[in-house]
């Protein structure tokens, strides 16, 4: 196991220890996976079985409700203005019921700040309430899922405080609903996602959060349609609000438009068009990015 005597990682500790034994105890069972293809998603930027940018209802990994499954990923993101992105992480999915997920994400500032990168670690947990998104063909009620994500600003003391943001730590609230309509797009399947997060991050946590110009949860919406193309190919875009809390500098909605391919059952790889809108001086910050996962 992984021990610790710094109280601040306590959590995340915890988390791995508890990861690492399922992953271990559960072994034959984890690598059943006998939902369908794609049925957890790809996995968004802060660990969450979803789209790149949204977390969705989706229990990652393919495990059924007898089964564990999980998921492994990493992403890298380059904006016009040289800002860089890369996350990586694991999650778990018990019996498609409950999704806890461990990430980290690190910013390059580009020439903002030179030389400096801030990194965030996001522990995430998910419950699904009630629906299956893909066998509940016979009703209109969607798949229903919550979650929570837990952040940590590893480097809140260079940037982000100096910025005006609150806190170093955060934690973001969402109610998922994810429905796939078989057939439903001239033969092809559909996918619709809702999301609604309570959130105060500033830039997804990267700078930090809570600001001058508020402190305070915000509701903030975020939608996902996509179309599995072939079997093999999905093809989607997702529009996510986000709250605008520094005075310095105004944060903007974000969108991406993306394409998953699943050459085999057990790996994906996305590739997207990404738009993020003003990062800190930098205005009109889009770009691209590829992620790759593999999910059992």
């Amino acid at each position: 196991m992984l021990l610790t005597h710094n109280p601040k990682k306590k959590l995340l500790t915890w988390s791995l220890n508890i990861f690492a034994i399922s992953i271990l105890s559960h072994a034959n069972t984890l690598l059943a996976g006998d939902r369908l293809l794609a049925t957890g998603g790809v996995v968004q930027i802060e660990g969450a079985g979803g789209g790149g940018l949204t977390p969705w209802a989706l229990i990652s990994g393919y495990g059924t409700d007898k089964q564990i499954g999980g998921s492994a990923f990493y992403t890298e993101a380059k904006t016009n203005g040289d800002f860089e992105i890369s996350a990586g992480g694991v999650s778990v999915g018990l019996y498609n019921r409950l999704e806890i997920s461990l990430s980290q994400q690190k910013l390059g500032l580009s020439d903002t700040v030179p030389g400096e990168r801030i990194r965030m670690d996001t522990l995430g947990v998910k419950v699904r309430l009630f629906g299956d998104a893909v066998y509940d063909q016979d009703t209109w009620l969607p798949q229903v899922a919550i979650g929570a994500q837990i952040k940590r600003n590893e480097d809140f003391n260079n940037v982000p405080k100096a910025l005006g943001a609150k806190h170093q730590t955060g934690v973001d609230l969402y109610l998922a609903a994810t429905k796939l309509y078989l057939g439903a797009a001239f033969g092809r399947n559909l996918l619709l996602n809702g999301t609604l997060q309570a959130t105060k991050a500033n830039q997804f946590g990267f700078l930090g959060f809570g600001g001058d110009n508020r402190d305070h949860y915000q509701m903030q919406p975020a939608a996902s349609v996509a179309v599995m193309l072939t079997d093999q190919l999905l093809l989607g875009t997702e529009y996510r609000y986000k709250p605008d809390n520094l005075s310095v500098f105004k944060e903007q909605n974000a969108h991406d438009v993306f394409l998953a391919w699943f050459p085999v059952k057990n790996i994906s790889l996305t590739a997207a068009y990404l738009d993020l809108g003003n990062i800190a001086n930098k205005a009109n910050q889009s770009g691209w990015y590829l992620s790759g996962q593999i999910s059992y």
